[in-house]
């Protein structure tokens, strides 16, 4: 008896075990068939997201303190600093490597699409190595200005330059110039402009609404990446991120949604900047003497290759 009791209680054990298997198996055959696409659906037809006035408000106080701010404070307190050591201006580049990794995550965390952790990671970080090899490379350069270097020559046809013994050092020189304008230009604003692009793919939804707050703000941030664009010789990089927005925007007008107020800020913000710098190459555009720096038919100068060359040379 004892033998048969111990045998009804294994199988009941087993049936139920048995039962539990069958309905988990069911949840997750179901949610694996229908959850994405419900998702997806509530997804698109949710109401688009209002605007991240505080990601927004502080990319753009950061950049223009600490970007566009930076070259003025590294010229005009630099006697506070030995040139052996980092100057304000430096400490103003390491601020901002820090805040705009920190504001990327923030906003792509954010998006209405989630963006998968890895790519998150992957643009984070080339962008905070890329904007730490600028922080090297222009830290340098602005040393060797107070030495009477000139932005508007390019690296050997600085008098200085001419003047180095032996010659060859010229050369260290030029790997410096590529490692600030070039390498570190490229791992910098390549992810930056990534991850807006990924962000703005995500920000459309059945209706939107935009205040004037967002039109203040964009044209604001228009003005820094004017200066963004020039500065950093990245017309390329830019204009093929605005290149994609327009296709994304028709795309997903087919799907019967609108642009977001974010996306309507980086829209317009990225339209009023190209504006810009189609009317400061206008304007400089029979310069001679920056047109030997800037040969090709990529003209387009660096604001402060104009400044060393009419307010301060």
């Amino acid at each position: 008896t004892c033998h048969n009791f111990v045998a009804i209680i294994i199988t009941m054990k087993r049936t139920h075990l048995g039962n539990r298997k069958d309905k988990s198996e069911t949840n997750v055959s179901a949610e694996g068939d229908f959850q994405p696409n419900s998702v997806a659906a509530s997804r698109d037809d949710a109401p688009s997201h209002s605007f991240h006035f505080d990601i927004w408000f502080v990319f753009t106080l950061e950049n223009w303190l600490l970007d566009f701010g930076r070259p003025i404070f590294g010229l005009y307190v630099s006697k506070l600093f030995p040139l052996s050591r980092p100057g304000f201006g430096d400490y103003c580049h390491m601020a901002y490597n820090i805040i705009t990794a920190l504001c990327l995550l923030q906003l792509m965390a954010r998006s209405q699409r989630p963006v998968p952790k890895m790519l998150q990671h992957l643009l984070v970080t080339f962008f905070v190595m890329g904007a730490s090899i600028h922080l090297v490379g222009d830290s340098v350069q602005h040393r060797l200005i107070h030495s009477g270097y000139l932005l508007h020559l390019s690296v050997r046809d600085n008098p200085i330059m001419k003047q180095l013994k032996p010659a060859s050092l010229v050369e260290s020189f030029e790997l410096l110039d590529f490692y600030d304008e070039h390498l570190g230009h490229m791992m910098w604003y390549a992810p930056l402009f990534a991850a807006y692009l990924v962000y703005f793919y995500g920000s459309f939804g059945k209706s939107s609404s935009t205040g004037f707050g967002v039109w203040l703000l964009a044209i604001f941030g228009a003005g820094f990446e004017w200066y963004l664009v020039t500065e950093g010789q990245i017309f390329t990089i830019f204009i093929l991120m605005f290149a994609c927005m327009v296709p994304i925007v028709a795309f997903r007008a087919q799907q019967g949604l609108v642009m977001d107020p974010n996306a309507k800020f980086l829209f317009f913000r990225s339209a009023l900047t190209l504006v810009l710098v189609a009317v400061w190459v206008a304007y400089l555009w029979n310069d001679e003497t920056l047109r030997k720096k800037y040969p090709g038919w990529l003209y387009i100068p660096e604001p402060w290759a104009y400044v060393s060359l009419y307010w301060m040379h």
